[in-house]
């Protein structure tokens, strides 16, 4: 999208927040609160790598245009079961530094009154409470901001700064090596797992010792040592359980923590049998070595050399952990 004006569609009215089950830096809002102000709601979900790449730029929008009136309007919808607990909510987008209005919506209220779904997802209201764009997913974030500046100019709103932001993800927040990606996202629970590779099936819900073999193909995975496999995680139930993963991307993240916030669990990492050295991600040491204290997305792996067909492994010393879901960047 250039500078000049384009035409951009009535797809709605700005749906309700009554199904949020609570609010995090701010009060309550309404539609009708909101009227006669530019409007970007952004769903998120805390452990989401597609969302987390897209918060630089929904973080600086917000601070940018919020003195010409644009309100920023994040809504966490959970993915797994954690991620409704709102201590782990807030620890994590204060982490995240998320000073935006959020509507906690644990019971996927507010998801269904927009009738979204996707994470991330990006609606733009204008001023009459009309949603006038979205954007489902990463990426066109200078189409997205000119919607932003567009807006204002209908509203009347004047005198902020037009050259787009600039913007450099850290950590996990940076973008994805695309080029180089070749692994999808990975889930390790039977509602959703695929490419499961030990020479045992999923026995759901059930304590079952697995094995890895001596091989694994391009995404595929495994289980060693004693394990429950649930519909959303799989737990380890004796220490020295490991996952195996044959991937190719820069970047490895699994989706794991504690079963329990009281508690934390060690382990170590591996890239084809060796400590990770300079390719550790920023939740590992050189040594391969961490520890899992909360429910979250780590990142395990970042290669800083050429990006090969590599083969990942996570050992979780103590019992108590579970994972949930591979992504890559």
């Amino acid at each position: 999208m250039s500078e000049e004006t384009v035409r951009l569609p009535v797809e709605g009215k700005l749906a309700s927040f009554d199904g949020a089950t609570s609010w995090l830096n701010s009060e309550p809002l309404t539609p009708e609160g909101l009227r006669g102000r530019v409007v970007v709601i952004d769903f998120l979900t805390y452990t989401c790598i597609n969302w987390l790449r897209t918060l630089p730029y929904v973080r600086a929008w917000a601070e940018k245009y919020r003195d010409a009136g644009v309100v920023t309007v994040g809504v966490h919808t959970p993915e797994f079961s954690f991620e409704k607990n709102l201590d782990n909510i807030t620890g994590a987008l204060k982490e995240m530094d998320v000073r935006f209005p959020i509507a906690v919506d644990s019971d996927y209220g507010v998801w269904n009154a927009f009738d979204n779904h996707y994470w991330p997802a990006l609606y733009f209201a204008d001023a009459e409470g009309r949603i006038r764009h979205h954007r489902f997913g990463e990426g066109e974030y200078e189409q997205s901001e000119r919607v932003i500046q567009q807006l204002l100019s209908e509203a009347g709103v004047d005198g902020f700064e037009r050259s787009l932001v600039k913007v450099e993800g850290q950590g996990p927040e940076a973008e994805a090596d695309w080029g180089n990606l070749q692994s999808p996202e990975t889930y390790v629970g039977y509602g959703r797992g695929e490419n499961f590779a030990s020479g045992e099936s999923f026995v759901p819900d059930a304590m079952m010792r697995y094995r890895i073999p001596d091989s694994l193909w391009l995404n595929s995975w495994a289980l060693s040592g004693d394990w429950t496999v649930g519909a959303e995680a799989a737990v380890m139930n004796e220490p020295n359980g490991r996952i195996a993963f044959r991937f190719h991307a820069r970047d490895l993240h699994l989706v794991m923590g504690p079963v329990t916030r009281d508690m934390s669990v060690p382990f170590r990492v591996l890239l084809d049998g060796e400590p990770p050295g300079e390719d550790a991600g920023g939740d590992v040491e050189a040594d391969g070595s961490g520890r899992a204290v909360e429910q979250r997305m780590y990142q395990l792996i970042r290669q800083q050399g050429p990006i090969n067909e590599r083969t990942f492994e996570i050992e979780f010393r103590e019992a108590g952990a579970e994972a949930c879901v591979f992504t890559f960047g």
